[in-house]
């Protein structure tokens, strides 16, 4: 019974720690493509590309504030 719950424990820390790892690669996979985005549409300079780079800086605020959470946690990880 013990090793039973033990090893569900352990699959179940697993799971979530690849969930994370997915999560935060999609989130800096997307960040990095909407700051190149918002950087080739601010060249430009016509009223659609102004349009593409508000709406980007609205989507690009909160992945900054998440690369930086996970950034924080893998150091305060490797720290500890």
């Amino acid at each position: 019974m013990a090793i039973t719950v033990t090893t569900l424990t352990t699959t179940t820390t697993v799971t979530a720690m690849g969930l994370a790892l997915v999560i935060g690669a999609a989130s800096l996979a997307m960040l990095i493509l909407f700051l190149t985005t918002k950087e080739l549409a601010s060249t430009r300079g016509s009223g659609v590309s102004l349009r593409i780079v508000r709406f980007l800086s609205i989507a690009i605020v909160p992945l900054v504030v998440a690369f930086v959470v996970i950034a924080v946690m893998k150091i305060i990880e490797i720290l500890v």
